[in-house]
C-alpha cells in the first residue's frame, strides 16, 4: 500500500515538473538579404523542425537586411517551413530602410506584435522602430497602446510576463522608460531581445534581459540560435549550433515576481534641465498627435502642414496649434508636404501622390503610382518632383496632376526631398547613386555611383546648392561638393565627421553640417573649390546621427538632434545661443516661422512652437 502511495506521489510530482517545463527557440537578427542570411535561416529552421521537444519559436527582429518586399517574402517563405508555432517582431533593419514604409512587414507576416500564453507565462512582443528615420529605436505610439491594452486587460494581474523587443530596454530606445513603467505595472519577469548580435545578460532597472546571438554565421562555418528552457521558475539559455550540438547553458535567469510596485529606487529618466539654462526660450504651444510623425513641416501664412504614421495629412493653426483640417490617406505618411499656390502636395505609402487645397483640406487630385512612396516632393514653377519605391522619379503638373515625364532608371528606392537648382533636379537613392535630371524633359544629365555598400548611399540627405555646386553628406561620413553641371567631384572629404544632416545659409555663402562624433557644428564656404572651414561651433551635441536638415533664420542656425533638443547657434559669435529639449525623440525638422518662433516636429508625434528672444 505504501509503495502504491509512493508511486502515486512520485507520478504526481513528475507531472507537476513536466507541466512547469517549457522549451522554445529564440532566433534573432537573421538579416535575410545579406550574405548568408537566407541560408543560415534555412539551416536553423531545419534544425528546429528536427527537435520534437521545442514548443514554439520567437524571432526578435532584424529579420531582413533592408526590409524590402523581396527580402521579407524570402524570409516568410523560409520561416513558414517551421513545423511549430512561431511569433515575430521587426527590428530596425526591417523598419529604417523599408521601401514600403513599414507596410509590407504587416502585410506579409500578418502583424508586427504578438501576445500568447504558454506554460503559465504571458509572452508579449512589440515592434521597435525607428520607422524610416536614422535614430535610436522608438517603440511606435500604436505599439505602446497595444502593450498597455494587453497589460490592462490581463485576467490575472499577477500572471508572470515575458516581454520581447528587438532593442535593449535602455537609452537605445528613446522611450525605454515608458516601456519599463508599463511592464512594471504587472508581474514582468524577463525581457528577451536581439540587436547586439551576441549572447549577453542585462539588468533593465531590475528586469532581467537576455540578448540572443545573431543567427548569422559571421566568421564561422555555421550560424546559430538559442534554446531556452523554463523549468522550476528558472530560465536557461543554451546556444545551439544547427545540425551539430547544443552547447552548455551560458546563463540562468531566476523568474520571480520582483514586486516593482514596492520598489523605492529611482532610475535615470530624460533630463530636461538644459531648458533652465536658457530662460529666453519658451514653449508657446504643444500638439500631441495620435500617432508618430516621420515628416517635416511646411507653412504658408497661419497654416502648417505635416503627415503622420496613421496616414493623415494634418494642417495646424500656427498661432494656437489647433487642427485646421485633416486628410486621411490609405497608408502611412513619411513624406514632408510641399506647399505652392495654396496647394498641398504630399505622398503616402498607399501608392498615391495627393494634392489638397490648403484652406479647405479637400482633395484636388491624386496621382497613383505602382508602389509605396516614402519620398518628399519639391514644387517648382507648376511642377512637382518626387521619387517612389518602384525605381521611378516623376514630374507631375501641380495644377492638373497629370504626368509631365518620368525617369525609370533609378536604382532602388528614393527617400529624400529632391533639390531643384539651375534647370535640374537632384536626388539620391538607396542604390548607391546620386542623380541629376533635366527638369523639363527628365533626361539623365549625370549619375554619380560612388558607394560600394548600399547602406552608405546618399539617400536620406536633402541636397543643397550654391555657386554652381551641389552639397551632400552621407552615412560614409563624407561631405561632398559636386559640380552642378557635370557631377564631377569638386571635393570629397572625411576630414569632418558627419552623416545625413546638412543645411545652407539664406545668402548661399555657407553650408552647414553637424559632426557625428565630435558634437560640433561646422560652416564651410560654398564659393571655394576645396573644403574650407568658415567657422566651427563647439555645440556639445555628443554622438549625433539625426538625418534632419539644418535650417536658418536671421542670425541663428537651428540644429536638430536625436534626443529631442533644438540647438540654436549664433552665426556671429559661433556660440550656442540656446538649447531647448522638447522631447526625448528625434527632431524631424525645425521650421522658422517669423516673430522669433520655430515649429518643431518630433518622431514621437509632437509638434511644438518655441519662442525665443534675440
Amino acid at each position: 500500500m505504501r509503495k502504491i502511495i509512493f508511486l502515486f506521489i512520485l507520478a504526481f510530482q513528475i507531472g507537476i515538473l513536466s507541466a512547469q517545463t517549457l522549451r522554445f527557440a529564440h532566433v534573432t537578427d537573421t538579416h535575410v538579404g545579406s550574405g548568408t542570411g537566407a541560408e543560415d535561416l534555412e539551416n536553423t529552421v531545419k534544425d528546429i523542425n528536427g527537435q520534437d521537444d521545442i514548443d514554439f519559436v520567437i524571432l526578435s527582429g532584424d529579420i531582413t537586411e533592408f526590409g524590402s518586399d523581396e527580402e521579407l517574402n524570402t524570409a516568410k517563405a523560409i520561416i513558414s517551413k517551421l513545423n511549430k508555432p512561431w511569433y515575430i517582431v521587426p527590428g530596425n533593419h526591417d523598419s529604417k530602410w523599408s521601401e514600403s514604409g513599414n507596410n509590407s512587414f504587416v502585410r506579409i507576416f500578418g502583424c508586427e506584435e504578438f501576445s500568447f500564453e504558454a506554460g503559465g507565462y504571458l509572452f508579449i512582443g512589440t515592434a521597435s522602430g525607428p520607422n524610416m528615420r536614422m535614430a535610436p529605436g522608438l517603440v511606435p505610439h500604436e505599439q505602446l497602446v497595444y502593450l498597455d491594452s494587453i497589460l490592462s486587460h490581463m485576467q490575472d494581474p499577477e500572471q508572470p510576463v515575458i516581454f520581447v523587443n528587438h532593442y535593449p530596454l535602455d537609452n537605445s530606445l528613446s522611450n525605454w522608460y515608458k516601456i519599463i513603467d508599463l511592464l512594471k505595472s504587472r508581474n514582468i519577469q524577463a525581457d528577451l531581445l536581439g540587436h547586439g548580435h551576441a549572447n549577453k545578460l542585462y539588468d533593465f532597472e531590475g528586469i532581467p534581459g537576455v540578448m540572443g546571438r545573431s543567427n548569422l554565421r559571421a566568421r564561422r562555418e555555421i550560424g546559430g540560435y538559442n534554446i531556452v528552457t523554463i523549468q522550476q521558475d528558472t530560465m536557461f539559455y543554451a546556444e545551439r549550433t544547427p545540425g551539430v550540438k547544443t552547447n552548455d547553458v551560458w546563463c540562468k535567469v531566476p523568474l520571480v515576481n520582483h514586486h516593482f510596485e514596492a520598489d523605492t529606487k529611482t532610475y535615470p529618466r530624460p533630463d530636461y534641465s538644459v531648458n533652465e539654462k536658457y530662460p529666453g526660450v519658451s514653449k508657446v504651444w504643444e500638439f500631441q498627435d495620435v500617432s508618430d510623425i516621420g515628416t517635416g513641416l511646411s507653412v504658408v501664412g497661419d497654416i502648417a502642414v505635416y503627415g503622420n504614421v496613421a496616414g493623415a495629412i494634418v494642417a495646424l493653426d500656427t498661432n494656437t496649434g489647433k487642427t485646421v483640417w485633416q486628410f486621411q490617406t490609405g497608408g502611412k505618411v513619411y513624406s514632408t508636404p510641399a506647399v505652392s499656390e495654396n496647394k498641398v502636395v504630399c505622398a503616402s505609402t498607399d501608392n498615391n501622390i495627393y494634392c489638397i487645397d490648403l484652406k479647405t483640406g479637400q482633395e484636388l487630385w491624386r496621382f497613383e503610382t505602382g508602389k509605396s512612396i516614402v519620398a518628399s516632393p519639391s514644387a517648382d514653377q507648376n511642377s512637382v518632383y518626387i521619387g517612389s519605391s518602384e525605381g521611378i522619379f516623376r514630374s507631375v503638373s501641380l495644377k492638373t496632376g497629370k504626368l509631365n515625364w518620368e525617369f525609370s532608371g533609378v536604382s532602388n528606392f528614393v527617400e529624400c526631398k529632391p533639390l531643384v537648382y539651375d534647370g535640374k533636379v537632384y536626388f539620391g537613392s538607396w542604390g548607391n547613386s546620386f542623380y541629376a535630371l533635366d527638369t523639363q524633359t527628365g533626361k539623365l544629365m549625370w549619375n554619380r555611383e560612388k558607394y560600394t555598400n548600399r547602406m552608405l548611399s546618399p539617400a536620406a540627405v536633402w541636397p543643397v546648392a550654391a555657386n554652381g555646386k551641389i552639397f551632400i553628406v552621407a552615412p560614409d561620413q563624407h561631405m561632398t561638393a559636386l559640380d552642378a553641371q557635370t557631377g564631377a567631384e569638386v571635393w570629397d572629404s572625411k576630414a569632418y565627421s558627419c552623416r545625413e544632416s546638412i543645411g545652407i545659409s539664406d545668402d548661399g555663402e555657407l553650408v552647414y553640417i553637424k559632426n557625428m562624433h565630435e558634437g560640433n557644428v561646422d560652416a564651410f564656404y560654398t564659393l571655394c573649390d576645396e573644403q574650407k572651414l568658415a567657422w566651427e561651433s563647439k555645440a556639445g551635441l555628443g554622438y549625433e546621427i539625426a538625418p534632419s536638415p539644418i535650417t536658418e533664420s536671421g542670425e541663428l542656425v537651428f540644429v536638430p538632434t536625436t534626443e529631442g533638443i533644438v540647438c540654436a547657434i549664433d552665426k556671429t559669435t559661433h556660440q550656442v545661443a540656446w538649447k531647448y529639449k522638447v522631447s526625448n525623440a528625434l527632431v524631424n525638422y525645425i521650421l522658422p516661422v517669423g516673430n522669433n518662433e520655430v515649429l518643431v516636429s518630433l518622431l514621437d508625434g509632437k509638434i511644438v512652437c518655441l519662442k525665443y528672444v534675440n
